[in-house]
């Protein structure tokens, strides 16, 4: 037993010798079909993790595969906007129904739950935890290939509580360019490893900007330190992608669907492959 042990398994990052890590997993909705779950991660806020989040869901269902994402940035949701959803989800005797987006993903965010998307959410981290946990337990999801869990920054209670509570099959770790990030992603990819959860690889967003004029990059926030960070690790970089002006209007105007993803087409093959 580990020396800061607090004899609270729900609440403990410890990696005792005396937990199952797999003894706090919950059971989807009985209506619920899920093969595959990916988290997408990043150790600090403003990184572009819930835009990534959403892309690779476009690039899943582009690809046929059915798929949905549980948004976990309770005090953050963006995923709705995103999307262009207006709908809220409804319910049944058997659950909370995900809102479906134009192409067919289907969505479970508290924007979709609250009146107004602008509503603050002033709870404390166990009740946070707790709606996380009932998008897994109580949301009918149907039969979903591929679902998507947008983690909220940092290292805290829910990201603590998708990792014990719902079967992760891979991390995806978003960052950016600034020397001061790589210390906090580095923070992510120890917390993955000490939930012993494979990491996928990384993916850097605002890595570099594409002038339009002469067609040479710059990189705005200061020279990467990805491939670095990804040696220490043994990871792989599976994504570079540039300042995109056109791609935030999109995601800002709801048309998130119908942008290009093509530098995270490698991370959507990794995430996308059969299970070993």
């Amino acid at each position: 037993m580990s020396e800061s042990c607090n004899h609270n398994c729900e609440s403990c990052s410890e990696n005792c010798a005396q937990r199952d890590p797999k003894s706090f997993l919950e059971a989807p909705n009985a209506l619920s079909s899920i093969k595959k779950v990916i988290a997408v991660m990043s150790g600090k806020g403003g990184v572009g993790k819930s835009m990534v989040t959403g892309l690779m869901a476009v690039l899943a269902r582009q690809a046929g595969l059915k798929t949905a994402i549980l948004d976990a940035d309770i005090t953050g949701p963006s995923i709705p906007k995103m999307f262009g959803l207006k709908d809220k989800a409804t319910g049944d005797e058997n659950g909370i129904y995900p809102v479906m987006t134009a192409t067919g993903i289907r969505v479970m965010s508290l924007n979709l739950l609250t009146a107004r998307e602008t509503d603050p959410v002033v709870w404390r981290g166990p009740i946070i935890a707790g709606t996380v946990k009932q998008f897994w337990t109580d949301v009918v999801w149907g039969d979903v290939d591929i679902m998507f869990v947008d983690m909220p920054p940092g290292t805290g209670d829910v990201p603590l509580t998708v990792f014990q509570s719902i079967p992760v099959d891979g991390i995806l770790v978003v960052t950016s360019p600034q020397e001061l990030v790589s210390m906090i992603v580095e923070k992510a990819v120890n917390m993955a490893s000490l939930m012993n959860i494979p990491i996928l690889g990384l993916i850097e967003n605002m890595s570099y900007f594409t002038c339009p004029d002469c067609g040479k990059k710059h990189s705005i926030y200061g020279e990467s330190h990805i491939d670095e960070i990804a040696a220490r690790h043994s990871l792989e970089v599976l994504g570079k992608l540039p300042i995109e002006p056109k791609l935030a209007a999109a995601c800002d105007a709801g048309k998130i669907e119908e942008c290009s993803a093509q530098w995270l087409e490698q991370a959507a093959g990794r995430a996308m492959a059969e299970k070993n």
